[in-house]
């Protein structure tokens, strides 16, 4: 998924049990994992700087810059769309944080092409053996479409809680 959907649904994780914020937080965490295993598109990452497939050696570059304005913006928006929706009912410190510990997988993986050791390496096997396997690589329209359905019936079933 990309980084949109895991902050807005790490946020709603997060807004579910306000009363407990660690729990939230953990949980919000672990719902990357969850989300992940659901069929979806992913944007390709251009830079072999921070393709954790690739785990390149770190260069300024164009592929780079590009990559981090895409990664940067898709996070952004995940936490902007997050605030907006969830943080009339919760604290917004609470809602940054829950947006933050769903995204937190996916920049984990970058620290762990550079950074060989646990608790990272057991994180990535976990990432990589639970991600699907059947995505909308070939079909970028389909893939985007879904998970604007997924983020809506998200904000939906978590409103409807509140």
């Amino acid at each position: 998924m990309t980084l949109t959907s895991h902050a807005i649904v790490g946020a709603a994780v997060v807004s579910l049990v306000p009363q407990h914020p660690l729990l939230g937080v953990c949980a919000a965490f672990m719902s990357h994992f969850v989300v992940d295993a659901i069929p979806h598109y992913d944007y390709a990452i251009l830079s072999s700087s921070i393709d954790p497939a690739i785990g390149g050696k770190f260069r300024l570059d164009r592929t780079l810059f590009v990559d981090l304005l895409r990664i940067g913006g898709d996070a952004l928006l995940g936490t902007g769309i997050a605030t907006i929706v969830f943080s009339a009912k919760i604290p917004i410190w609470l809602v940054l944080t829950g947006a933050f510990a769903g995204m937190l997988p996916d920049p984990l993986q970058f620290v762990y092409s550079i950074y060989k050791h646990e608790p990272l390496v057991s994180l990535q096997k976990f990432h990589k053996w639970i991600h699907a396997k059947n995505n909308f690589a070939n079909q970028k329209l389909l893939g985007v479409f879904s998970q604007v359905v997924f983020i809506i019936t998200v904000i939906l079933a978590t409103r409807a809680f509140l």
